[in-house]
């Protein structure tokens, strides 16, 4: 029986969890449909899912159709939730995208269907709620092709929309022949000659999806199930099956992990090729530098996970035994890279403790929710005993709270949130320590050019002195620090592309006394590179320069074309750039860019500005050099290597203390 991986997204509130119930229960796998309201659906286990009705963190639930074995991966739809959806693309062999006949395209929706043409992914479109006072297919459907923009092929239409008798009419109109002739020479000579036999239009049309070419359109209503079934035809039909050989080298990508009840790390993996079994020893991690003893694994089969002994490509699996396992590990040989499909988050938050709540106890815990979440940061200021978090929305916020609340009994509140900003690199700045000599304390030399490097490429760092002229774990030590220290440059934001190049390099050969062994004393140690590059690196900064970038959100507003005089003179106060104006009628578009730092005030100001019919979606596009007012500056967290002095005061004081 063939496997296929798919995934469910969507918009908030677009019915997605009630079309998974729906699913689960045409397969035969639940007797009862639960509902979203009463908090007792199949994929929603967490409390606090079921308190709210939305959608925290993906699950896996599998199901048997007619020689296909559906794992299903539900997902949230929230924006705030974004890191949840973006771990589970990776392992997806197709993706239902549901959309509301309600309300219609949403910016999640757009977002979401950007990526998944860019990964490739066939997807086939579900215009749920049909049975919804208000629904309208045709809308609907000419939404769909105006804001995604992508080819789309109806598979019939919805009769009786807004009313409970709603109902899907299956039927392949003749335009789906023109859009599948458009990629298809022959077929277009065909169409051209006189028609497409159905069969060769159905062979067209699975071959044209299964390429992420086309996008197959089903209407219907997860509650009432009108629909569903053809749906599930067309998963069964259209969605190629999960590939990889069960006899090669293992290779698998981990995309979630959480904890069991005795505080164990379980790994949730996609097998792209060879077996898992248990107690094998398996190479793990980016470098695959860690090997762990597998203890335990299941498969999802008949709606529920069970053990067994081994799970082969294709599979995905719940695996115990890899305690230093995170989300974006490689099992085995590395096979397809992970990568953030979705912006970072760009806001930050202090997090602070209540009454009773020991700060130390809430750094540690902090740090586990981030192992299940690796978008969202964690960062500690030892000095100020504070604790920050990195988030997407104060959704996401309300959530942390929550859990942390309820699993954990740590109550907590939260400062105002604030915009995480970058630095770049002004231009090139060269830096050198040299061993023993200007009041360098450490037996080290090193010297480090920094370059500025395009958004995106990342750090680089590279040599220009030769690799045997030192231990390569002093070179080692040097890379490691270099990547950490950036964490925090000129104005304490991260520095996220650059190049460091290391000019010079330097060491104290190890010596020794008769009868007396190693001198520590007199013999450089990684401490001593640890030590020095901090202070290298951050006088390279210095020299180069660096600015400081805020992210900026990319909008498209929809609004009254009336209200345009009221509304532009507020988006320039905020800093935003219309850079294109349309008129629909009596409505206007206006699209442009405006700062991250200013998106909430103006989705508050927007329904007073246009007598509440403004329609506003963003969405994260760059960051650009901050404009306007003073320059932000973070609070560091580190020994601050931009001051010499309390610098090498701080770094001796540990090493004094025995804690370097």
């Amino acid at each position: 029986m063939h496997l296929l991986n798919l995934g469910i997204l969507a918009h908030v509130d677009a019915g997605k969890t009630s079309l998974t119930e729906r699913l689960l229960h045409t397969a035969g796998v639940i007797e009862e449909i639960g509902s979203v309201d009463d908090g007792n659906t199949r994929t929603d286990t967490l409390a606090l899912e079921r308190r709210r009705g939305i959608t925290i963190k993906s699950a896996v639930v599998s199901f048997p159709l007619d020689g296909v074995t559906v794992n299903l991966i539900d997902t949230p739809g929230h924006p705030d939730f974004i890191a949840e959806v973006e771990r589970v693309l990776g392992i997806l062999d197709g993706a239902v995208l549901v959309v509301s006949a309600v309300e219609g395209v949403q910016a999640q929706t757009r977002v979401l269907m950007r990526t998944l043409r860019r990964l490739g992914i066939p997807t086939l479109i579900f215009v749920n709620k049909i049975d919804r006072r208000g629904a309208n297919g045709s809308a609907v459907l000419d939404q769909l092709s105006r804001r995604l923009a992508v080819p789309l092929v109806p598979m019939g239409r919805p009769a009786a929309p807004g009313t409970r008798a709603a109902r899907f009419v299956p039927d392949l109109a003749p335009a789906a022949a023109e859009v599948l002739a458009e990629h298809d020479d022959e077929l277009l000579a065909a169409y051209l000659d006189g028609g497409i036999p159905d069969g060769r239009l159905h062979a067209a049309l699975a071959a044209q999806t299964r390429s992420s070419r086309v996008h197959p359109v089903y209407f219907g209503s997860a509650i009432t199930g009108a629909g569903v079934p053809e749906l599930v035809g067309g998963v069964e039909r259209l969605l190629p099956p999960a590939d990889g050989d069960p006899h090669g080298p293992l290779s698998g990508t981990v995309f979630k992990v959480e904890r069991g009840p005795a505080g164990e790390k379980i790994a949730y993996a996609r097998l792209r090729a060879g077996t898992l079994r248990v107690r094998d020893r398996v190479p793990y991690g980016a470098a695959r530098r860690v090997t762990g003893r597998v203890t335990a694994v299941s498969v999802f089969d008949g709606g529920t996970d069970t053990r067994q002994d081994h799970a082969g490509a294709g599979r995905i699996v719940k695996v115990w035994g890899l305690d230093g396992i995170r989300i974006g590990d490689t099992l085995g040989t590395p096979g397809r890279a992970y990568e953030h499909h979705f912006a970072p988050p760009t806001l930050e938050t202090v997090v602070v403790p209540g009454p009773g709540t020991d700060r130390r106890t809430l750094h540690l815990v902090l740090t586990q929710l981030a192992e299940q979440d690796p978008l969202i940061g964690v960062r500690h200021d030892e000095r100020r005993g504070e604790t920050s978090v990195s988030l997407y929305g104060e959704v996401q916020k309300e959530v942390v709270q929550a859990t942390l609340a309820e699993e954990f009994g740590l109550e907590v509140t939260f400062r105002e949130t604030t915009t995480l900003c970058v630095e770049r690199p002004a231009g090139t700045g060269h830096a050198v320590e040299f061993n023993n000599k200007d009041g360098n304390p450490f037996l080290a030399t090193v010297g480090l050019r920094v370059e500025p490097a395009p958004p995106g490429a990342g750090v680089a760092f590279r040599l220009e002195v030769e690799l045997g002229s030192m231990p390569y774990a002093f070179f080692k030590a040097v890379e490691d620090t270099v990547r950490e220290s950036l964490g925090q440059g000129l104005h304490g934001w991260q520095v996220p592309d650059c190049t460091v190049t290391m000019t010079h390099s330097g060491y104290s050969p190890r010596q020794s006394h008769a009868h007396q062994g190693f001198d520590k004393s007199m013999s450089s140690t990684g401490y001593d590179f640890r030590g020095l590059t901090p202070l290298v690196l951050a006088e390279a900064l210095r020299r180069a320069g660096t600015v400081v970038h805020e992210p900026v959100h990319r909008f498209r507003l929809d609004a009254p074309a009336d209200t345009l005089g009221a509304l532009l003179p507020v988006l320039a106060r905020l800093g935003a750039v219309p850079e294109s104006t349309a008129a629909a009628g009596a409505a206007a578009v206006l699209e442009g860019t405006v700062p991250a730092a200013r998106v909430h005030e103006l989705q508050q100001r927007l329904p007073g500005l246009t007598r509440g019919e403004g329609e506003l979606e963003t969405a994260f596009d760059h960051y650009a050099p901050i404009a306007r007012g003073a320059v932000p500056e973070r609070p560091r967290t580190d020994h601050n290597p931009l001051n010499r002095k309390e610098y090498l005061l701080n770094v001796m004081r540990r090493t004094g203390d025995g804690t370097a």
